[in-house]
């Protein structure tokens, strides 16, 4: 019986190794240096952390102390409330309108002065389980302002409550919807722009490459900040930045001693998509073909090397993509706008990329 029990315990495991070994997809690691040669834009404000950074460090403190005190089961709840009120006190010089785009809740962010014929589809980030438009109006109202048009922040469906599927279907609706229909009405757009963070820059990448298998209309350009771009947690980064990723690091830090072929297997179980799918994990995908498109990522940030193979990759498929990263920076640290000089330079940076001659 022993026997038997060992034999079982043995071809359960081979199973295991196996199946995490099939959903790993090719080795990427000859994209982590550039295909063409360029270097990636980096910027810097000094060789150490000014008063300024660990003022957003300490504000971080809050999100882990909430977690640290409140029970497991509760931790989803908490975490929700607590991004959807991060800048509850902040006071925004722009209208928030509801809309039904297309059967996606979502909702009109205008800057005073907005042409609502100039459309962005804003995709919030939060690990695919939290955050809302709400959560993340400190960014929307400055992609309304740079882009001078209204943006259309989605409240796509998320998990555990619905499939990760759900939420990618969201996006393909409401990008579909926005095409034609505007803040007054149904009224064809007249320039369309993609952008996203984090879970939404992950989002952002796999809709551009599915409206270009469509034969939509392609957005004129599209901006990713701090993507997933790697739903195999492949990229050297998500282990060896731990430690300097004040955001990631202690939210995911602990899941570090568990085995790769593990966490990838809890990924597949949890999304019910194939790990190295490119719908799930665009680096996968075909990238050739895509409209231009910026990247911003931290050079301490666990997600680093997500931006760094997808840039290089999608470069040497031909297509137009620039990846800019700063130094010291927490994970999407432009929602820290205005009060931090790297985020208003973020902005100052996509302002100019989307105002580029050929994708304006």
């Amino acid at each position: 019986m022993t026997l038997w029990i060992v034999m079982a315990v043995v071809v359960a495991l081979a199973i295991w190794w196996f199946g995490a070994w099939l959903v790993r997809g090719p080795d990427l690691q000859v994209f982590d240096n550039p295909a063409d040669g360029k270097q990636r834009q980096r910027f810097s404000s000094g060789p150490t952390l000014n008063d300024e950074h660990r003022a957003v460090i300490a504000s971080l403190g809050g999100i882990t102390a909430v977690v640290k005190n409140t029970p497991r089961r509760q931790h989803l709840r908490v975490l929700r409330d607590y991004i959807d009120n991060f800048s509850a006190n902040r006071v925004f010089d722009a209208q928030f309108v509801p809309v039904n785009a297309g059967g996606v809740k979502a909702e009109w962010v205008i800057a005073p002065g907005a042409d609502s014929r100039r459309r962005t589809l804003y995709i919030h980030g939060g690990a695919w389980i939290m955050g809302s438009p709400r959560s993340h109006r400190a960014i929307t109202t400055r992609f309304s302002d740079i882009t001078g048009g209204a943006v259309l922040a989605i409240d796509y469906r998320l998990m555990p409550e619905h499939s990760r599927m759900a939420g990618i279907e969201d996006c393909r609706t409401s990008y579909c919807w926005m095409l034609d229909n505007g803040p007054e009405g149904a009224v064809p757009a007249s320039a369309v722009y993609v952008a996203g963070d984090s879970a939404g820059g992950n989002l952002t990448l796999s809709l551009i490459a599915w409206v270009r298998d469509q034969g939509l209309r392609a957005p004129d350009a599209a901006v990713a900040l701090s993507p997933a771009t790697d739903g195999t947690l492949g990229s050297p980064s998500m282990r060896n930045n731990i430690a300097t990723d004040a955001m990631l690091g202690p939210l995911f830090g602990p899941l570090s001693w568990v085995p790769r072929p593990s966490l990838i297997w809890v990924n597949w179980l949890r999304t019910r998509i194939r790990p190295n799918h490119p719908v799930v994990s665009p680096i996968f995908g075909d990238l050739a073909g895509l409209p231009p498109v910026l990247i911003h990522a931290s050079d301490i940030e666990m997600l680093l090397d997500d931006s760094v193979r997808y840039t290089n990759k999608a470069r040497a498929a031909g297509s137009p993509v620039t990846l800019q990263t700063w130094d010291h920076m927490v994970h999407v640290w432009h929602i820290f706008d205005p009060e931090l000089t790297e985020a208003r330079q973020a902005f100052d940076e996509i302002r100019n990329f989307l105002a580029a001659p050929t994708h304006a």
